[in-house]
């Protein structure tokens, strides 16, 4: 009977995202960027004031009902498909996942990752978000795409939850669009205040992807050292010190990871897009301002305009001062309108 359910919900998913495919592509003459979040990402909770709260993502949305961004299209995320899971992560990890989910109250699955009742399909929707993403911009529905959604994923190694994230996004969707869409060459640009060690070890010996990422060090996890530059040079790590703003960030993006990106050319970048360098975060020492995600946003548009045909897929990572995360969000997703 549980099969039965979940055969039938899985018929619905896709019947919905197929309605979904067909909105975007009636209003793509007239609307470049979509926007993908779904209620179940409000549901997930990892205990009484945890930093990773479902209201950052309620700030968020509230901050892109406003009358400006009236012309977003918007979609709901639906649930990822285990094969395409599978690409990043391994059998005996999603498992785990699955027979971690509590019936009620919460579990603890990692010294930082703890799951309720809602979580599991969170992580599903979060990662098939990022793949609905990557479908609509590879199939020219949208130019670009944020997704809204919650748990982050930068931090998920290919075995392992940690950071807050369960399951590996920008991974599960940059492999998606080379294997469903034949995108030859996929570049992932974080900018998290936190370094994607998750991300980083996935691709460590892939000479097709190339994952290039600014964040503080030392922090957590630890990662990210200049020198840690993967089998092929396809690693790129640019760390800013406690203290950096704006100008630091600039600079980095500048000399280190911009004409990498340009040089791969890749037929789609990726964003890690983690707010938690904001000046205000409680967990990070970067002194950046909503205006710094909104320059970092149109500069790496500029590269994906002349190498990718405009094509970004945007995941939401880090950002734990709700309303300052809400205004970064919002400078980022403007400038990802001007496509």
């Amino acid at each position: 009977m549980a099969g039965e359910r979940r055969a039938a919900f899985t018929r619905r998913e896709a019947i919905a995202g197929a309605g979904a495919c067909l909105a975007f592509g009636a209003r793509a003459a007239t609307a470049s960027t979509l926007l993908v979040t779904h209620p179940a990402a409000l549901a997930h909770d990892m205990g009484p004031a945890h930093v990773e709260r479902p209201e950052r993502l309620r700030a968020i949305l509230r901050a892109l009902d406003d009358a400006r961004f009236a012309g977003l299209m918007r979609a709901e995320a639906p649930i990822a498909a285990q094969e395409a899971l599978l690409r990043a992560h391994s059998f005996e990890h999603l498992a785990r996942l699955t027979k971690s989910a509590p019936s009620q109250g919460y579990v603890r699955i990692g010294p930082d990752v703890a799951m309720n009742g809602a979580t599991h399909e969170a992580t599903l929707r979060a990662a098939g978000g990022a793949l609905a993403a990557v479908d609509a911009v590879m199939r020219g529905d949208a130019k670009n795409v944020f997704v809204a959604m919650r748990p982050p994923g930068h931090h998920a190694t290919r075995d392992a939850p940690m950071g807050f994230c369960f399951l590996n996004n920008a991974a599960v969707a940059a492999l998606h669009a080379r294997a469903a869409h034949g995108a030859s060459r996929v570049v992932i640009v974080d900018f998290d205040v936190h370094h994607g060690n998750g991300v980083q070890e996935i691709f460590w010996s892939d000479r097709n992807a190339l994952y290039a990422s600014t964040h503080q060090m030392p922090l957590y996890p630890g990662t990210g050292a200049v020198s840690e530059t993967g089998a092929h040079n396809t690693i790129v790590n640019a760390p800013l010190a406690r203290g950096d703003g704006g100008a630091q960030f600039r600079e980095a993006l500048a000399s280190r990871i911009l004409p990498r990106v340009d040089a791969f050319s890749p037929d789609l970048i990726i964003l890690c897009a983690g707010f938690d360098a904001h000046l205000h975060d409680p967990l990070g020492g970067l002194r950046f301002v909503a205006n710094d995600f909104r320059d970092v946003t149109l500069r790496v548009m500029e590269i994906a305009a002349r190498r990718c045909k405009g094509r970004i897929v945007s995941l939401l990572e880090g950002g734990y001062r709700p309303e300052d995360l809400a205004r970064s969000v919002a400078a980022h997703v403007g400038a990802l309108m001007e496509a």
